[in-house]
């Protein structure tokens, strides 16, 4: 009979493992899901709770496949693909999460200056090159954990403001019910949709909760992250609902000005400051998250990989570098800030099949931490939705410039789906092949 989890265990997991949730709660979540709500009301809502059951899903299996062999889900892909015919499989893996990272990475040092300009209306430059700066002295330093949590508890509380001005909304409980449970497609949401689920399942979170789950209990793990995940998934949908009061286009000062109406003049400043808490942190996380990538992947024990080497700052280097130089362009940052996430919900099909091949291969993991068949009936509807969202979103981005402008719509969704439905049997046929192997 399996030993139970008592309260303080319990507790202690769920505050382990609450980084994952404080990690997809950045500025992109807050912009997204306010967008979201602003623009359609609860009609999207039903995308954060596929979002929440998604993430819970392929985070536990990330962070399994670490206690189970005692290795990161980097370290088991370049393992897998270690061969010199097929390295190219894992600078492709690589260069996917480095670009999501510094698309990601744009957003966030937009967020945070946006929170600044809230209550200091001008130095959009300055404020960027000092946060730019201030992220790459913590992470050349090594010290950036403490400033880290501290903002993130800053995160935290904004998440609960958002909550409160969501429970004293005009939305009734069944109709909120109704439309987290009940899907609804609207053609011209598919960009928000896609965003919505690529600010929770953040591609680089699979990396990070694999790399911190090593000597956990398997138990209190599942727990943990659970609750993490729930509680910052619900906080993502008091975003969305929140922004549902805000008159006319959307933007960061409307959304202010709608917060200040619920709770106070107040609630505008700690909007602010909120908003650039997620930012500075995020600012950090991403560059740090591509890093560690490539790390795992290209040398976990080499010493040309150690935080201090050459070769890992360079990586998160780079990811800030490219981060500012589209910031500092004239780009608006709502609208980059939600292509970032949409890039990371289309790159995030090509993490997850790599993880769904991870965790069913007896050749790397014991048989007993092996996926079971209603997982991964489950794992590939989530696949399924992900490419289907992704393909259309990337279909759509070609049209935008003049490739295939005049198919049919019709047309392009018989083209998306049967690109999703044939990357689904392949990934279902290599599973089974895994297994019989």
């Amino acid at each position: 009979m399996a030993k139970r989890i008592n309260f303080r265990q319990g507790l202690g997991s769920l505050l382990f493992w609450s980084i994952i949730s404080a990690a997809f709660i950045g500025p992109g979540t807050v912009t997204t899901a306010s967008k979201a709500g602003a623009a359609f009301g609860l009609d999207l809502l039903w995308a954060l709770t596929f979002s929440i059951i998604a993430t819970i899903l392929l985070q536990e299996a990330a962070a399994r496949i670490t206690i189970a062999s005692g290795k990161s889900l980097g370290e088991l892909i370049a393992e897998k693909y270690g061969a010199e015919r097929i390295r190219w499989v894992k600078m492709a893996l690589f260069l996917a999460v480095a670009f999501g990272c510094a698309a990601y990475q744009a957003g966030n040092l937009l967020g945070a200056v946006s929170g600044l300009l809230l209550v200091l209306p001008k130095g959009k430059a300055i404020m960027l090159l000092v946060i730019g700066l201030l992220a790459s002295a913590l992470l050349w330093q090594g010290k950036y954990r403490s400033i880290a949590n501290l903002l993130g508890i800053v995160v935290a509380l904004m998440g609960i403001m958002f909550l409160i001005v969501a429970i004293n909304s005009d939305a009734g409980i069944l109709e909120i019910a109704g439309s987290a449970l009940v899907p609804s497609w609207n053609p011209d949401a598919s960009l928000l949709i896609i965003g919505l689920i690529g600010t929770t399942i953040v591609p680089y979170n699979l990396f990070l909760a694999s790399g911190i789950s090593q000597g956990q209990d398997i138990r209190e793990m599942r727990l943990g992250l659970t609750l993490a995940i729930v509680i910052g998934g619900l906080i993502s949908m008091g975003i969305l609902i929140a922004g549902m009061q805000v008159e006319g286009t959307f933007s960061f000062e409307r959304l202010a000005e709608a917060l200040s109406g619920s709770l106070g003049e107040w609630a505008s400043y700690f909007f602010a400051f909120g908003l650039f808490a997620a930012g500075l942190t995020s600012s950090i996380t991403a560059p740090l998250a591509a890093a560690v990538t490539a790390r795992s992947l290209f040398g976990q024990k080499d010493k040309k990989w150690l935080p201090r080497s050459r070769n890992f700052r360079l990586v998160w280097g780079t990811v800030i570098l490219i981060g500012l130089l589209f910031s500092l362009t004239n780009i608006q940052p709502i609208p980059a800030i939600i292509a970032a996430q949409a890039i990371n919900g289309v790159l995030l099909p090509i993490v997850a099949i790599f993880l769904i091949l991870t965790v069913n291969d007896k050749g790397l993991l014991p048989k007993e931490f092996l996926n079971k068949s209603w997982i991964n009936l489950l794992m590939l509807l989530v696949l399924l939705v992900c490419c289907f969202l992704g393909i259309n979103n990337v279909l759509k981005a070609l049209q935008r410039v003049g490739v295939w402008a005049d198919l049919a719509a019709n047309t392009a969704y018989l083209i998306v789906s049967g690109l999703t439905v044939l990357v689904v049997l392949l990934v279902g046929f290599q599973i089974v092949r895994l297994r019989r192997s």
